[in-house]
């Protein structure tokens, strides 16, 4: 069993791993967690190797050119290696086709995705256990999500749906959620950001250029201009909304400093959450129930 995307797993998984995040069960006890990156991070890989430890395991962080994605060897070797010493591959990447190749080629070994392209399990979970901590529960809950349908935009629009919670993804014409989210319950793309916050329980941004779009920055700017979410903006929110970002923020572009560091900002909180989601998931992963 994997975690490569929400939408693999239904409800009551989902459920389960949000419930396992203050787990003490140690399922990785003298067993090791491979940790793959081919991008740089900051949250992912210090969230992970704490969980792996407070599960009782011994994580291993290992950049993509140490082992050769590719070239010095095949993913599927590399894969097939890790599996050998681990209990658990993940890895973050720049196409989600090698998280898929990995886990054909080892089909009894778990393989976590923390982060590809296409989507971003791990802090759709840290952003759904921020939800249920604030509100008691996901269901119900109106989600906001200014900006680019990305991968970010995507995993959490998922887990909202299947946890009952309403999102609305307000985009410029051209960066949409695809039509395959669409057509999930309670997801809803809009153009006009102040429709999309309207009485929202959350309001939530992303940075308008990601790693590897540096060359698409200026044009990016100029179209993603009209979804700054500043204060105007969070006041068309339900007065007790909380602002979420999943980081980096880039103050004065995605975000006005006022949003982000005022008193409705929930983001340390949904930073802190990446580790105590990424314990349930791998806990769940290994078989742990609540």
């Amino acid at each position: 069993m994997n975690l490569l995307t929400i939408a693999e797993h239904g409800p009551q998984a989902l459920q389960q791993m949000l419930d396992l995040a203050a787990t003490d069960a140690k399922p990785l006890a003298g067993k090791g967690v491979a940790l793959l990156f081919e991008k740089p991070s900051a949250r992912t890989r210090h969230s992970m190797e704490m969980a792996v430890a407070s599960l009782g395991g011994h994580p291993i962080s290992v950049r993509a050119d140490e082992v050769g994605v590719g070239s010095r060897e095949s993913p599927e070797d590399i894969a097939r290696t890790l599996a050998c010493y681990h209990s658990i591959v993940a890895a973050r990447v720049k196409d989600h086709a090698l998280l898929e190749t990995f886990a054909s080629a080892i089909p009894g070994t778990p393989v976590v995705n923390m982060l590809s392209d296409r989507a971003h399990p791990l802090q759709a979970l840290a952003d759904l256990l921020t939800v249920k901590q604030l509100r008691g529960t996901v269901a119900g809950a109106k989600i906001a999500y200014i900006g680019d349908g990305n991968n970010v935009a995507r995993s959490l629009a998922v887990g909202a749906s299947l946890l009952g919670a309403e999102f609305r993804c307000a985009s410029p014409e051209g960066y949409e959620l695809s039509d395959d989210i669409l057509a999930m319950p309670g997801v809803t793309q809009l153009r006009d950001p102040a429709a999309a916050v309207h009485d929202a329980s959350f309001v939530y941004t992303d940075v308008w250029v990601s790693m590897g779009q540096d060359a698409e920055t200026e044009a990016r700017k100029a179209v993603f201009r009209p979804y700054q979410v500043h204060e105007a903006l969070m006041a068309k929110a339900a007065p007790d909304a909380a602002f979420l970002h999943c980081l980096p923020a880039i103050r004065g572009e995605e975000v006005t400093a006022g949003v982000i560091d005022g008193s409705q900002t929930a983001v340390w909180q949904q930073a802190e959450n990446r580790y105590h989601a990424a314990r349930g998931a791998l806990a769940w992963l290994l078989g742990t129930r609540p």
